[in-house]
């Protein structure tokens, strides 16, 4: 019998981890380029990548979100588990700001791998979910 939380649950983290991190991802790359380059030109077209990552890491967290919990019978349940994840993507993102501030290039790059791994990890949550047999039925 599957799990239908572990196949929600799962997706959801998925689906955050995944779009929260191509959003700290493109952050990151930004703030490399700033570093790197200096000029007038660069604070009027700073923010198109910024938006382009953001919207990138929305369609990212819910594709996965979606994805990841193919396996419920409702489509509406897996609908809310992606838009679940693209918000979750994006306070991911939100919560980018202070690390970038304290700790740096290095703890955004950090972070964003975290949340790469939270992303692997509701996979893995996710798929085990789906087995038949991940929840053993009462005799």
């Amino acid at each position: 019998m599957k799990d239908p939380l572990s196949i929600g649950l799962g997706g959801l983290a998925c689906g955050t981890g995944f779009g929260g991190g191509t959003i700290v991802a493109a952050l990151v790359i930004v703030r490399t380029l700033e570093h790197h380059v200096s000029g007038p030109g660069t604070q009027e077209s700073a923010a198109d990548p910024v938006l382009a990552g953001t919207l990138a890491g929305l369609a990212v967290g819910a594709a996965f979100g979606w994805h990841r919990s193919r396996t419920l019978d409702s489509v509406w349940q897996r609908g809310v588990i992606g838009v679940l994840s693209a918000v979750g993507a994006l306070l991911v993102a939100f919560l980018a700001w202070p690390i970038d501030h304290l700790l740096g290039i290095p703890g955004l790059a950090a972070w964003g791998v975290a949340s790469f791994v939270l992303g692997g990890a509701g996979s893995a949550w996710s798929v085990r979910g789906s087995r038949d047999d991940a929840l053993k039925e009462r005799e």
